[in-house]
């Protein structure tokens, strides 16, 4: 199957080229390449390649810019997911867009699933869920995967880094480190979800997936085994989110059930701690 990356020299990307280039004809495009929130020049970038398969990772989603840059937070993750959504049917390419555990508000308290109401905080979370929108309501076959607290071996292009590369950095600098303890998620390394992209792509179960690691836990103890694992001296401490100069409104709880992949029976995604360990010991033990 001949497939296009966008975003492939990012940090989701780097992994879904590697992964996907094991069993189809992958093209990566970078930001220099293609900009989807650009109608035209996108048609003319895709309708020379002619994919079969098109998977967006491309995204505007430093939080805290968002909220500073709300016009160009919607021109990528919005008005860029309806592009490709409207190409889709035209250039007859099944789309793959990735989104977030931040469409939620984190209210309900326990795992999200597919069917679950979206409910956006932030200006980033918005755009995002204006994004899953244009693709359900103009694309006829489309996959959206939710993700969250996603970690690779490639840097993120627009933060420089992520949290992983930040925990080992302040460790160095700082004479303590203090993260927050009320922040749920579940974190999940990209080459996991580039591995069940694979599996999905090989069916025709179109519609919305939450695709992460299993379980659950906050930032601090997410760091806590990084510290751990990495043998980090540095003292980390809990915090809260109200001792941080945290100025946007995020989810407290935001982990995913990966329902429908489990319906499915290509859940391959395993639990945090041992893809997070695998990571560790494969970048940097």
């Amino acid at each position: 199957m001949k497939v296009a990356i966008i975003g492939s020299n990012g940090q989701l990307g780097t992994d879904l080229v590697e992964v996907l280039s094991k069993n189809h004809e992958v093209l990566g495009l970078t930001h220099n390449e293609i900009d989807i929130s650009d109608f035209e020049k996108t048609k003319e970038v895709l309708g020379a390649i002619k994919p079969e398969i098109l998977l967006n990772t491309a995204a505007y989603h430093n939080v805290p810019l968002c909220e500073s840059n709300a016009m160009l937070a919607f021109q990528v993750n919005a008005i860029g997911a309806q592009n490709l959504a409207l190409l889709s049917n035209e250039l007859k390419y099944k789309l793959v867009h990735y989104s977030t555990d931040y469409v939620f508000d984190g209210v309900k308290g326990k795992p999200y699933i597919e069917s679950d109401n979206t409910s956006p905080l932030n200006v980033y979370a918005i755009s995002k869920v204006s994004g899953e929108n244009f693709v359900k309501n103009y694309c006829d076959n489309y996959y959206i995967a939710r993700i969250s607290g996603i970690y690779g071996k490639t840097q993120c292009r627009a933060k420089g880094g992520n949290f992983i590369t930040t925990m080992i950095k302040l460790a160095k600098e700082k004479p303590e480190v203090r993260v927050v303890n009320d922040e749920i998620l579940t974190p999940t390394a990209t080459l996991d979800i580039a591995q069940n992209t694979a599996a999905l792509i090989n069916t025709e179960a179109f519609g919305t997936y939450h695709m992460t690691c299993e379980s659950e836990c906050s930032w601090y103890e997410f760091a806590k085994e990084i510290f751990k694992t990495l043998n980090l001296k540095t003292p980390l401490y809990e915090t809260s989110v109200s001792k941080m100069q945290i100025t946007v409104k995020r989810p407290f709880y935001s982990v995913l059930e990966n329902r429908r992949l489990k319906d499915l029976g290509i859940n391959i995604m395993p639990h945090w701690k041992e893809s997070l360990n695998n990571f560790l010991n494969r970048e940097y033990l």
